[in-house]
């Protein structure tokens, strides 16, 4: 029997991105797509380990919003990229007022 081990899971909800660890011994794509479904309030989580329930497929979890389901053991790299941030259009940032161009400063009369 093999040991437990640690894995995330990464999917999206209804377009919302959702993150979450769990222990199993074994994991494939199957495993996540239930394990993912029912974080999501979709599937059943059973009361005891050796209760056989239903697994959720992905036809019925997509059915419900779940989709993009990856998984990867816990400590390896993680499955996507972070966004490319791009450096002419970053909103929020704080500037002086020498950062911006001549066209849009405003000037502030008292």
């Amino acid at each position: 029997m093999p040991a437990p081990q640690l894995y995330i899971i990464d999917y999206r909800l209804h377009g919302s991105h959702r993150t979450f660890i769990i222990r199993l011994d074994r994991m494939d794509n199957a495993e996540a797509w239930h394990w993912a479904s029912c974080d999501a309030g979709v599937g059943i989580i059973p009361k005891f380990g050796r209760e056989k329930i239903r697994k959720v497929s992905r036809p019925m979890a997509e059915r419900y919003g779940v989709t993009d389901v990856s998984w990867r053991l816990s400590g390896s790299a993680p499955s996507f990229a972070p966004p490319v941030v791009d450096s002419t259009t970053q909103v929020g940032l704080a500037r002086a007022p020498g950062d911006l161009p001549a066209s849009e400063e405003t000037t502030v009369t008292a």
